[in-house]
């Protein structure tokens, strides 16, 4: 009597979901980490910009001056600052619009020109320059910058009291400022500093042009210590990581001079991997390409 025998149990099928759920949770959990942190500091970045620094006399009788940074050039180390002047109470006409008699607004010795504005006439806002002390664009992006504002009125040749409130709308820097003990002028000390947002980026920047050195440095290895000969693709890529490299460097905001802290720290090391390697790896794959040449024609003979 022969045994019974037993048909093999179907396979079943392998199910994707499963296998692909412990890569895809702890890269959902990565990316909305990843999003609130960048929210918290793109908001509280948007709330230094925001904020409003006030310092000068509380009289209802004054000259307001609205001070608002535009725009930084670390290069020609000054700024642009956008000034809007209000008198109020019994030195404005037509709220504020116009001065009662000729203003001038006298400033500090970083300020590039006092303004001056008729009596009666509506005064528009007028930007001016600023000179920077301190710092140098060779640090970018951890340099930092210093500079004093002062305004003081005279209307109708009289000096009269003075109130400025300050604020940053260069994204590119913050600025703290540090209200100075004034009479009836305000006076203000301003330190300026890139912006967290640019200082993520150039750390960014950086890890990214090492890993890239690193990566062609792992290619290279590879490639003379199993003597594939000339491999065209792994040079062209070399190649174009060597020039990417550098076009990658030149969309650093702020466009800092070659020289900077960025390049010392990552730039032009990386370029120097990259080129020693695409050299090496050119040199060796010519000598194996020979190597196997000769041995082909020793074979033939």
């Amino acid at each position: 009597m022969t045994p019974p025998t037993h048909s093999p149990r179907p396979r079943r099928p392998r199910r994707f979901g499963a296998s692909l759920l412990p890569v895809l949770v702890p890269l959902a959990v990565l990316i909305v980490v990843a999003v609130a942190v960048g929210s918290w500091l793109q908001f509280t970045e948007r709330q230094a910009n925001d904020a409003v620094h006030a310092v000068g006399s509380r009289a209802a009788d004054r000259v307001e001056v609205e001070a608002v940074v535009q725009s930084v050039d670390a290069a020609a180390r000054e700024l642009v600052l956008r000034v809007r002047v209000v008198p109020l109470g019994a030195l404005g006409e037509e709220g504020g619009t116009a001065p009662v008699a000729d203003l001038r607004l006298q400033t500090s010795v970083a300020t590039l020109g006092d303004l001056a504005f008729p009596a009666h006439e509506r005064i528009a806002p007028e930007d001016v320059q600023v000179a920077l002390t301190g710092g140098s664009i060779g640090d970018y992006p951890f340099d930092t910058y210093e500079t004093d504002l002062e305004f003081w009125a005279v209307l109708g040749g009289r000096e009269v009291p003075v109130r400025m409130l300050f604020s940053n709308n260069a994204t590119l820097f913050s600025v703290s400022a540090t209200p100075l003990a004034s009479g009836e002028e305000a006076a203000m000390g301003l330190e300026l500093s890139r912006s967290a947002s640019l200082l993520v980026f150039a750390g960014f920047m950086m890890v990214v042009m090492w890993a890239l050195a690193a990566s062609v440095l792992i290619g290279a290895w590879y490639l003379t210590t199993h003597g594939e000969g000339i491999v065209w693709p792994a040079l062209a890529w070399m190649a174009a990581t060597l020039f990417a490299l550098a076009a990658f460097r030149n969309t650093a905001p702020g466009t800092p001079p070659i020289g900077c802290v960025l390049d010392w720290f990552a730039f032009l090391w990386a370029e120097t991997v990259i080129a020693l390697c695409l050299i090496t790896v050119v040199v060796t794959g010519v000598r194996s390409a020979l190597r196997i040449a000769l041995r082909a024609e020793d074979t033939a003979t």
